[in-house]
């Protein structure tokens, strides 16, 4: 089939590749325009628009879908058969849902209705859920309520953050959505209602990642794993703000909630049930490090407590 690739991060870098290695031919790709990165602020392409310009494939880059006539007449001169979206970043105007004669194809990173959203992983991990996985779906006017094409089953191991569980369902996923694109073309998919309750995935701020030392360690557990990388999980020191990376369930429970107990080989932390090890933290206007390597560069009589 014909194809034009919407996606715009390192996630959906594996979907593009998997689909220009396939029999299928990607005639073009859509992506978000380029954006200001690091110190210097420069422009810097999309992950998904490096990988397409690799392999000379036209790219293109508008702001919005959203009343754009160049666009529309762009897609509709390319033809496709199919518009395979993986974390595009752009909604899909419903005047365009036909220009493919087999539609918008979302690759969505939960087991559909759950988890409908932006956020689906971190969300997954936050609830305590050990089952989850990727559902391939067409888009339609609602928010990610299509028509199920595909479904890709998967596990939430005990210490995934939400960087390692994206990345294992992007990998997969990616084969998952060719397989997809396969089934289309040769007519072998059934589409199918979504069914049972929808729960809503919304975007994770900044703001959300700060730790609540008073809550239960497992809770806060699940907090920090969901987070990294992304905002990244943090909380305070002195009033300054400092990220911290997973940590350990420890079998003592003897410090106060945010109090912090660091020794030669450890760094505890109390919660409002059991304390927790800190394994690495970012202090500030410094590099992730070591949280044993960062306490000896406390006093011995200083008295730590996050808050």
């Amino acid at each position: 089939m014909r194809l034009v690739f919407a996606g715009t991060p390192e996630p959906a870098v594996e979907s593009l590749q998997q689909l220009i290695d396939s029999q299928h031919e990607v005639v073009a790709v859509l992506t978000r325009p380029d954006a200001r990165k690091g110190r210097g602020r420069t422009l810097h392409p999309s992950p998904v628009k490096e990988l397409a310009l690799k392999h000379g494939i036209e790219v293109l880059t508008p702001v919005t879908l959203k009343d754009n006539e160049e666009i529309r007449q762009r897609l509709r001169e390319l033809a496709p058969d199919c518009i395979p979206v993986v974390a595009y970043g752009n909604l899909i105007p419903e005047d365009m849902l036909d220009i493919a004669t087999h539609g918008w194809v979302n690759l969505h990173f939960s087991l559909l209705p759950q988890w409908r959203g932006a956020a689906p992983v971190q969300h997954s991990i936050l609830s305590g859920e050990t089952a989850t996985g990727a559902t391939v779906f067409r888009i339609d006017p609602g928010l990610d309520t299509g028509q199920i094409l595909n479904v890709l089953p998967d596990e939430i191991a005990s210490g995934d953050t939400s960087d390692v569980l994206l990345g294992r369902l992007a990998r997969r996923g990616a084969a998952t959505l060719v397989e997809t694109m396969d089934g289309l073309e040769n007519g072998t998919i059934t589409p199918r209602a979504q069914e049972g309750e929808a729960s809503y995935a919304s975007k994770i701020a900044v703001d959300d990642a700060r730790i609540t030392w008073s809550r239960p360690a497992a809770e806060i557990d699940r907090a920090i794993r969901a987070y990294t990388s992304a905002p990244g999980a943090w909380t305070t020191l002195g009033g300054q703000r400092v990220k911290v990376e997973p940590v350990v369930l420890a079998e003592t429970d003897s410090l106060a909630p945010g109090e912090v107990a660091a020794g030669k080989k450890e760094v505890r932390v109390g919660t409002g049930t059991a304390d927790v090890v800190l394994t690495r933290i970012q202090p500030p206007g410094k590099k992730m490090m070591n949280a044993a390597d960062w306490a000896r560069g406390l006093r011995a009589d200083e008295q730590v407590v996050f808050e």
